[in-house]
């Protein structure tokens, strides 16, 4: 029998410290805050340093910038301890590279993809290729505005090699989940899951606001997802 692959889990969008503490204890592998000031979740360099100090070792926290000058990210980076950043707006290669030290962090660059039969005309190869620096591709739905839109673009048309480290998201919820870890699963060097909405406590006015059930729900329909591939 071989050993089910463990993919790592991201809760994303976070502003309250009981939130954070809800996703260490559900066994998140990375928690994400949002420093764009015109996202619902965003949140201030400081507040993001604050709410990362309560992540225990293995933890890792992440920064999303969008469009941001490098000075700010690479402060807003030295100020959250062991931070990595997600540049999820226009960035180009080399301004991500400029953004992080170069060298000096590390940082996933967000690949929007359209919603729908568009989604095929997506290049993911070609823009591996183009941010070969980064740690990981995070594969988000093209939305108005820069991600928590909870859209899901359609996992299928994308490639069936990319030679990269791949992170879900867009859409996910803990009911979708596991297929998108079963469609894309074999397509990447490694699988990651990222959830922003499909966590949060229902109804209007709470975009930041988790609920800790769902992110539970979540984080065992993901090993329920790992458990199947075993053999």
């Amino acid at each position: 029998m071989t050993a089910a692959p463990r993919t790592r889990i991201k809760i994303c969008g976070l502003t309250r410290e009981a939130d954070v503490d809800a996703a260490i204890e559900a066994g998140a592998d990375a928690i994400g805050f949002v420093l764009y000031a015109k996202s619902p979740r965003a949140v201030t360099a400081e507040r993001a340093a604050e709410l990362a100090s309560r992540l225990p070792p293995f933890i890792t926290p992440v920064l999303l910038f969008v469009n941001e000058d490098a000075p700010k990210v690479i402060a807003a980076l030295s100020r959250v301890k062991g931070a990595i950043a997600q540049f999820h707006g226009e960035e180009t290669p080399e301004q991500c590279e400029q953004a992080t030290g170069p060298g000096r962090f590390r940082y996933m660059r967000a690949a929007r993809i359209p919603l729908g039969a568009a989604g095929a005309g997506f290049d993911l190869v070609k823009y591996a290729s183009d941010y070969s620096h980064a740690q990981a591709i995070l594969l988000d739905a093209h939305v108005e505005g820069y991600g928590g839109g909870g859209k899901a673009f359609d996992w299928s048309l994308l490639p069936p090699a990319v030679d990269a480290h791949l992170v879900l998201s867009g859409g996910l919820t803990p009911a979708n989940v596991s297929d998108g870890i079963r469609i894309l699963r074999t397509r990447c060097k490694t699988l990651s899951v990222d959830v922003s909405s499909g966590v949060e406590i229902d109804g209007p006015g709470n975009k930041g606001l988790k609920d800790a059930g769902k992110i539970r729900q979540f984080v065992a329909a993901v090993r329920a997802a790992d458990a199947s591939f075993s053999s």
